[in-house]
């Protein structure tokens, strides 16, 4: 199946970043949020991000006229009903996936593919919420969307070739390279970065070295373009601290232990660059 028309379900970053590169890939698209005011303002980023791009002239004034076009604000799931795809981008809980996905289930047509762009969360959990657990799949954006090249595709116990093979078809008309990974917390991505991060934030309570010391000797170093710590206050210290719980809770190794600083920053509502604030401070 090659769908002309997309759901997204959350207007956070992500959910902002993948409805904007499917609408620039020409499918109609429709961005559904909790709040509907926060879905209305990401639709306006959009515009506002591919308004810079023509300034840069990466894209023509015509193609973002297209692709804004192309983007509307649904008021509610029901206003997805009659899309031929969906993605859910919600915040990363899975009492909050699980609620979506049986709901979404009951609305959307039974050929409907339901993907999530969860960065830990069993698909095949959220499978299990539906009536059609071979149409349930993994489809993880890297951040920020419109420029990481990467998806992976994560397939539940039930997730079909079929599913497979749309998903992968979609992601390369996005412009992405995906890889295949199976249904474990983390998947492959996450699965070798946070605990990596994570020792970052150990170096930095042992007093190893500050934040601006941990972030350029790993830039430096090790050739990355962006230091751990830098890199966890883009991601989200909140969804850094979810994904280390889920491979601490399963796994029950210590490797994965959430650093007590992650857990206080959260708390805080220290939660990186999107608050202002985590272990760099952000206008």
């Amino acid at each position: 199946m090659n769908p002309k028309s997309m759901g997204v379900v959350g207007a956070g970053i992500m959910g902002s970043g993948i409805a904007q590169v499917a609408a620039q890939s020409g499918l109609e698209v429709v961005v559904v949020d909790a709040d509907e005011k926060r879905a209305k303002s990401a639709v306006d980023q959009i515009g506002l991000a591919l308004g810079r791009l023509v300034a840069k002239e990466k894209i023509s004034q015509a193609d973002r006229d297209a692709a804004v076009s192309r983007l509307k604000v649904g008021k509610g799931l029901d206003d997805l009903a009659v899309l031929e795809f969906v993605v859910e981008a919600a915040t990363e809980r899975l009492d909050v996936k699980v609620d979506l996905f049986a709901k979404l289930d009951r609305i959307l047509a039974p050929d409907v593919t339901l993907a999530s762009n969860t960065s830990s969360i069993s698909i095949t959990r959220l499978g299990a919420a539906t009536k059609r657990p071979d149409k349930v799949i993994g489809m993880h954006f890297m951040n920020p969307v419109p420029v990481m090249k990467l998806v992976e595709v994560v397939r539940g116990l039930a997730t079909s070739d079929a599913t497979v093979d749309e998903v992968v078809g979609l992601a390369r008309r996005f412009g992405k390279t995906t890889v295949s990974t199976k249904d474990l917390p983390g998947f492959l991505v996450n699965r070798v970065l946070m605990p990596m991060i994570n020792e970052g934030i150990y170096a930095l309570m042992e007093g190893l070295g500050s934040p601006e010391e941990i972030d350029t000797a790993m830039r430096l170093g090790t050739n990355q373009p962006m230091g751990p710590l830098a890199l966890a206050d883009l991601i989200g210290l909140d969804t850094c601290l979810s994904i280390m719980e889920v491979l601490h809770t399963t796994f029950g190794d210590p490797k994965y232990r959430p650093c007590p600083i992650l857990r206080h920053y959260v708390d805080a509502g220290w939660h990186g660059k999107k608050s202002g604030r985590g272990f760099y401070t952000y206008q």
